[in-house]
């Protein structure tokens, strides 16, 4: 059994992804029978010889791959004859062959993930392959709309067994927008704070950190132009204002990830103006995100995410103090 993952909303899959861990028994076996590859650079043989594996004291296995089916995408290209006409050419046509081939052979005690960052082309070879397949499961997690957030916010303050405010509802989804990471964060500040009692409007204008987009575009946008001195300064700015040095990091990781889809499509030889109706950005926020983008290579966008992920590991393992790893990351961000 497979499952396809792929999509932008980063918080929802990885939800999922944690339930299917949690079906795996006991922590203590399921650990040593989870493996998580890099898909970007994972050969087929690696993958298959950690799926072939048997459980460990276990019935099942669980092998999580992520970004390897985005490598298989078909590109397009100049047909090179005279019509000079653009086609689609597989990028590695015997890779995804040999994957397709090898996945009705996955064993029964296998449990196969593969996470994708962004939504599939309808045409990529492994989602044709899964869609014939029934021993497959394929989940698009598209990012929320702006009109369908205080619904998601009701919903999750529920699960919670929390109530909200209507009035309280749409004031935290205009502050924060559709980061779900975020707002699940606030969500569970707010409930702490009430303690039983509804969530109200006031109580939103109270907690939530007032950490503005503008405030961690400009300093995201010092860190593409590697001016140190002016990063820290807008970091510490923020800092002096009481924002939380984990919502600081959640909101340039943020910002971060919005650069990565107007990179890729440029990339791809896409317009602004392509990229905006795309992304269902405003054309403002679109060309001020696509121009900022534009500062740094696809693979420094990749690079720099993962030095998020390591910063906010050592923030929560207490392996370095919030604000100490808020300066180390941007200093090492603008080396």
């Amino acid at each position: 059994m497979y499952y396809i993952f792929h999509g932008e909303d980063e918080f929802s899959k990885t939800e999922q992804v944690n339930q299917l861990r949690a079906k795996m028994g006991d922590p203590q076996f399921a650990d040593l029978n989870t493996t998580q590859l890099d898909g970007r650079k994972v050969s087929l043989s690696e993958l298959t010889h950690a799926c072939d594996a048997v459980p460990f004291l276990a019935d099942k296995r669980l092998i999580i791959v992520e970004g390897m089916l985005t490598r298989l995408e078909p590109r397009r290209k100049k047909s090179g004859d005279e019509t000079d006409e653009e086609v689609e050419e597989e990028t590695t046509p015997g890779l995804a062959k040999e994957l397709a081939a090898y996945l009705p052979r996955l064993p029964e005690t296998t449990r196969l993930v593969f996470v994708e960052t962004k939504t599939l082309a309808k045409n990529n070879p492994i989602l044709k392959h899964a869609a014939a397949d029934k021993t497959a499961h394929v989940k698009e997690f598209s990012a929320l709309e702006a009109k369908d957030l205080p619904k998601w916010i009701q919903a999750r303050v529920k699960t919670k067994d929390g109530t909200m405010e209507a009035g309280a509802v749409n004031e935290l989804a205009a502050h924060v927008g559709n980061d779900l990471r975020l707002l699940d964060n606030e969500i569970e500040k707010l409930l702490t704070y009430r303690a039983n009692q509804p969530i109200r409007g006031e109580d939103v204008r109270a907690l939530v950190a007032s950490v503005s987009e503008s405030s961690i575009f400009d300093l995201v946008d010092a860190i593409g132009q590697r001016e140190t001195r002016r990063a820290l300064k807008l970091l510490h700015e923020q800092l002096n204002h009481n924002a939380a040095p984990m919502y600081l990091l959640t909101m340039i990781t943020r910002q971060f990830r919005l650069l990565l889809q107007p990179r890729d499509l440029a990339a791809r030889g896409k317009t602004v103006e392509q990229a905006a109706a795309q992304l269902k950005m405003h054309p403002f926020v679109a060309k001020k995100t696509w121009v900022q983008s534009l500062n740094f290579s696809l693979p420094q966008l990749e690079t720099i995410y993962q030095k998020l992920l390591d910063a906010d590991i050592a923030i929560k393992t207490g392996r370095n103090e919030p604000m100490l790893a808020l300066d180390l990351l941007v200093v090492e961000l603008t080396q």
